[in-house]
């Protein structure tokens, strides 16, 4: 079969002929109907996380199963002993030991992958796989994200969140904060297409940076960089809570004094798989609407390319037999 290779870290990926996966005991093949491209999955191309090389690239995906039919998979591969806190308290995507699909194991740029259990697949019901693809971590990772601040919107007088950042996961955070609280939210990005976007998925209103005005009960940065924390210690209210989701690698000076008092601060992985299933369950109820550009498996290296120039205005989702 075709597919996407990572044979070094920070050299181009490799398109080419690999040898069709085996179902290990108790999971499965499935054929890969469309795989999202990631910020991570720049992250792992450059070595910016460890990786088992060679390695077929992506964890946002689509598949048939040969049962179930078109289906979600869930990548976030604990290692599912019984003496891990974070598997046995269905957390697997912090489980220390996890062997992740797209980074320790082939992932779904290629035409087929295989998947360690079949309680891993989702099934999609009418939505659209290319459009689903991305759910699998950008529409996962939002809606876990959010979901650490439903309490407090649900509990403030007048719920107001700021979402900084308006690319793939933010517009998914956007539109998860709309359908699942009562918040005003109001968008941050420095691209004003993005800002554009953000409007017609809802947004209560959209701001450049530096515009941002007065303090929020949430503050959910899909970004992560020094100024977008700086933004989110700026506007976030006292008691109110800072989810950083974006892989940027910045930081604030944190202490008593230095950001507001009692405002919260955390981080947000991934999402667990009793979560995928209740997201996909929303989608199936309340339709999603984010961009995407279809690519096919030979185009992924420049989709690669222009993701990390920052030149797409959703989400890059790979079809196996599309062409250019």
């Amino acid at each position: 079969m075709r597919a996407v290779v990572l044979t070094k870290p920070g050299e181009p990926l490799v398109v080419q002929e690999v040898a069709d996966p085996q179902a290990p005991p108790g999971g499965a093949v499935v054929d890969v109907l469309a795989c999202g491209i990631c910020h991570s999955d720049l992250h792992a191309a450059a070595g910016d996380y460890p990786t088992t090389l060679p390695v077929v690239l992506g964890h946002e995906v689509a598949a048939r199963h040969p049962r179930l039919g078109p289906v979600l998979v869930y990548a976030c591969w604990g290692c599912r002993r019984p003496d891990c806190w974070a598997c046995s308290s269905a957390q697997e995507m912090i489980c220390p030991d996890a062997t992740e699909a797209g980074l320790i194991r082939d992932g779904g740029y290629a035409e087929r992958m295989a998947v360690p259990s079949e309680e891993y697949l989702v099934p999609l019901g009418d939505l659209d796989p290319a459009h689903a693809a991305p759910l699998a971590c950008g529409g996962l990772t939002a809606y876990r994200a959010v979901e650490h601040a439903l309490g407090d919107l649900a509990r403030a007088t007048r719920p107001r969140a700021l979402v900084i950042g308006a690319g793939g996961l933010g517009q998914f955070g956007l539109q998860w904060l709309k359908m699942r609280s009562d918040a005003e939210v109001t968008v941050v990005d420095a691209s004003p297409d993005k800002r554009d976007v953000a409007v017609q998925l809802g947004a209560d209103a959209v701001v450049a940076p530096g515009e941002v005005d007065g303090t929020f009960t949430t503050v959910i940065d899909f970004v992560g960089a020094d100024a977008t924390l700086a933004t989110a210690r700026d506007h976030v209210a006292r008691q109110g809570l800072v989810v950083v989701v974006g892989l940027y690698g910045g930081s604030i000076p944190f202490g008593f004094g230095q950001v507001p008092h009692e405002a919260r601060f955390m981080t947000s992985v991934w999402g667990s798989l009793s979560q995928m299933r209740d997201m996909v369950g929303l989608a199936q109820r309340h339709p999603l609407h984010s961009p995407i550009e279809v690519v096919g498996l030979d185009d992924v290296p420049s989709a690669h390319q222009r993701l990390h120039e920052g030149d797409v205005s959703g989400r890059f989702v790979i079809v196996p037999g599309a062409v250019a």
